[in-house]
C-alpha cells in the first residue's frame, strides 16, 4: 500500500514538473483535445507519416514555452479548432510532457 502511494505521488509530481511552464494546463486534457482535432493525422501528412517528427526533428521551430503556445494557437487557428486560450494551454501543457519537456 505504501509503495503504491509513493508511486502515485511521483506520477502527479512529474506529471506537474511537465506541465510548470503551463500551471493551468492539464496535459490530459490536452491530449484529448490534441486527438479529438486530428492534429496528429495532420502533422503525419506534414511529415510523411510519423506526425511525432513534428516535434522531434533536429531542425523544430519551437525551442521555448512560449514558441510552443504560440505555434498551438496558430494550428489551432489554421485548423478551424475553435479552442479557448485555456483549451490551447491543455495541449500545449500534453506536447510539453510527452515532448518537449520544458521546466
Amino acid at each position: 500500500m505504501k509503495q503504491t502511494l509513493i508511486l502515485i505521488t511521483a506520477m502527479i509530481l512529474a506529471g506537474a514538473v511537465f506541465a510548470a511552464p503551463f500551471p493551468k494546463g492539464d496535459p490530459k486534457a490536452g491530449k484529448t483535445l490534441f486527438d479529438n482535432a486530428k492534429c496528429g493525422a495532420c502533422h503525419a501528412s506534414m511529415m510523411g507519416g510519423e506526425g511525432s517528427r513534428l516535434f522531434t526533428r533536429p531542425e523544430r521551430k519551437v525551442n521555448s514555452p512560449d514558441a510552443l503556445l504560440k505555434q498551438v494557437k496558430f494550428c489551432a487557428t489554421q485548423a478551424g479548432a475553435q479552442w479557448f486560450p485555456d483549451q490551447e494551454e491543455h495541449v500545449a501543457a500534453y506536447l510539453n510532457q510527452q515532448y518537449y519537456k520544458f521546466k
